[in-house]
């Protein structure tokens, strides 16, 4: 196990980071099981026992692989098979940067075009059950659905939890005119191929999963960091409507990018994204010796007949086009545009505003939330913080400044990501709508290291609680130590009980025993909304209150623990860069806090 995977693990920051030390494929069903024999659309298949006493079935095909002339395309249906198909294994993750967040190979690229697969576990017996359809995050061009073990999360709740896999990175997201010149419809032309992926899946929910004991008319979708930002996305998709009636969205950030970001050059009049299509496509005939310089390829692309550019987009080898993102990506995360705002599949404009309008979504039961330390994750990682000796011991360089940008930037997170979506949904008319906050931060001292001040409750670790499954190998003992076990299995039950509580009615309720009922998150005059904490910190709890982008700039303002201007700036700019709740044209506030000529571009992410 190499030194950063060692620290990785150590920290065992979510599901994802943990996959990454570990062998692909590293649990599957051992024995076909008979009594899983159910028949689909395509064919037969057999599943096995899973963990939890759950039945379960991995990798059964919801689309045909987008590989030759079905790359860049809607999804099709898959081939049916004869014979019965048997789901004991994981599919391969889709292509992507291997590296310390990715199963398996740890440099170049891993993964497989063929991989439009889901994974189903119900509990035996299993007859019209609540339907949970999860979907994994890693910044929409890393991760699978293998690492999210759903076992206990169905038996104990009585539900049928479906994983899925979508495409990722430019296989996911590629908008050019060349694509869409002989696209089969306005939905397929939108470049969100991705997207398209999700609402397959969904469709083979509505067709297939009552053969496994789900219920098609009663449907959540949820996901987490990326994950959450898809679900987003099928909430303001006209398309999706209909395909599900709840939505849960696990710190999921709404998107900004425009069609001219995702494919025009940097120095057209209205400029495109550094790994535009545009751009991509110049690198691309400059990599093939096709153009010798970017000036010769745009002239090339000029001159090229559309069927021409996506004959030759769709001749390149996986490597050869990720190779074109590899520069700035971190830990395997690719820095280019992803959830296109088409005006076909996706709504033109800002999200919040579509969710604003009584017909700009889906408007179902929905629940937002966050975690009280998002930016920990991040923020332990950068050496003004965070010095790690060894890359392995980490000690903080100034724990105040630390806590500090944690705490703001992490309300950021929360005001884009829960409190500004709520009160727009609201706005709308919806009254089923669910916030919370999630605050688990027991972790233990390793190496003198005091997790539960440099992870607490970070991004993603609330994972783990959702699904009820804190076996995740010998490294996750050091995040989740025996010693903590009643203690976070308690909180677990309670998360548990709370989403499938929701799940079934559109309504959270009570969470076990006497717990508190959680009521629907209103902006005034009162805002209630649940706060997932220990049971030593009185949790779960409700708790009352509202932030806003205005609340957090003013509580900077006046915070006496930051001294310096220029880290006001600093938190400015991260609070722009990081969650886009405060704005480009919001940023500098010139004449007020002296940012107006802070760079914006160049401070670090």
């Amino acid at each position: 196990m190499n030194a950063l995977c060692t620290r990785l693990a150590v920290l065992a920051l979510s599901l994802v980071v943990l996959a990454g030390c570990r062998k692909e494929h590293a649990w599957s069903v051992a024995d076909a099981d008979p009594a899983t024999l159910r028949t689909v659309a395509g064919g037969q298949v057999v599943g096995g026992q899973g963990r939890y006493g759950s039945l379960a079935w991995l990798g059964i095909p919801f689309a045909a692989p987008p590989t030759g002339d079905l790359r860049w395309r809607a999804p099709r249906l898959p081939e049916p098979w004869t014979g019965t198909r048997q789901a004991l294994r994981f599919a391969p993750a889709c292509p992507q940067f291997g590296g310390p967040l990715t199963p398996g190979k740890q440099e170049g690229v891993t993964g497989s075009e063929d991989c439009l697969y889901l994974n189903v576990w119900a509990p035996p017996g299993a007859q019209k059950l609540p339907v949970m359809v999860w979907i994994h995050g890693g910044g929409n061009s890393l991760g699978s659905a293998e690492p999210y073990e759903a076992g206990h999360l169905a038996t104990s709740q009585n539900v049928v939890v479906v994983t899925t896999q979508y495409r990722l990175g430019p296989l996911g997201w590629l908008r050019h005119k060349a694509l869409r010149s002989d696209a089969t419809d306005s939905l397929e032309a939108s470049g969100n191929f991705a997207t398209l992926d999700l609402i397959r899946t969904l469709q083979w929910v509505r067709d297939d999963i009552a053969a496994f004991g789900g219920d098609p008319d009663n449907v959540t979708i949820f996901g987490e960091s990326a994950g959450g930002t898809n679900v987003f996305t099928l909430l303001v998709s006209p398309p999706a409507r209909g395909l599900f009636q709840r939505a849960i969205v696990q710190s999921g950030v709404l998107s900004n990018t425009t069609p001219d970001q995702a494919e025009r050059f940097t120095d057209d009049a209205t400029a495109g994204h550094r790994n535009s299509s545009g751009e991509v496509l110049a690198r691309l005939l400059q990599a093939d010796g096709k153009a010798g310089n970017r000036g010769d390829a745009k002239a090339r692309i000029a001159a090229m007949a559309d069927a021409e550019v996506a004959a030759f987009l769709r001749s390149r080898s996986v490597d050869q086009v990720l190779a074109e993102y590899a520069d700035g990506r971190i830990a395997g995360m690719l820095d280019m545009p992803t959830v296109i705002h088409d005006g076909a599949l996706l709504p033109t404009g800002e999200f919040v505003d579509a969710l604003a309008q009584p017909d700009g979504w889906a408007r179902v039961p929905t629940i937002v939330g966050t975690n009280r330390d998002e930016m920990k994750l991040f923020l332990m990682f950068r050496k003004e913080f965070v010095r790690w000796t060894f890359g392995l011991i980490p000690r903080f360089v100034d724990s105040q400044r630390y806590d500090v940008a944690s705490e703001y930037l992490s309300r950021t997170w929360k005001v884009a990501s829960a409190d500004q979506p709520a009160t727009a949904m609201r706005r709308s008319g919806a009254t089923e709508v669910y916030l919370y906050r999630f605050d688990w931060d027991e972790e233990p001292t390793v190496a003198g290291a005091d997790l539960s001040k440099l992870v607490g409750a970070a991004h993603a670790i609330e994972i783990p609680f959702v699904f009820g499954h804190f076996d995740l190998g010998p490294a996750g003992k050091n995040l989740f130590p025996q010693a903590t076990a009643a203690s976070r299995g308690r909180l677990s039950d309670s998360m548990m009980a709370y989403w499938a509580n929701f799940a079934r009615t559109g309504s959270p309720g009570r969470g076990p025993g006497d717990q508190p009922e959680w009521t629907a998150w209103d902006p005034s005059p009162s805002p209630r909304f649940m706060v997932f904490a220990p049971q030593a910190r009185g949790g779960p709890n409700l708790a009352t209150g509202a932030d806003t982008i205005q609340k957090v700039i003013a509580d900077i303002d006046a915070d006496p623990r930051i001294a310096a201007q220029v880290d006001r700036c600093r938190l400015f700019h991260s609070m722009a860069g990081w969650t886009q709740a405060l704005t480009r044209e919001s940023y500098p506030r010139a004449g007020r806090d002296g940012c107006a000529g802070f760079p914006f571009d160049d401070f670090p992410r």
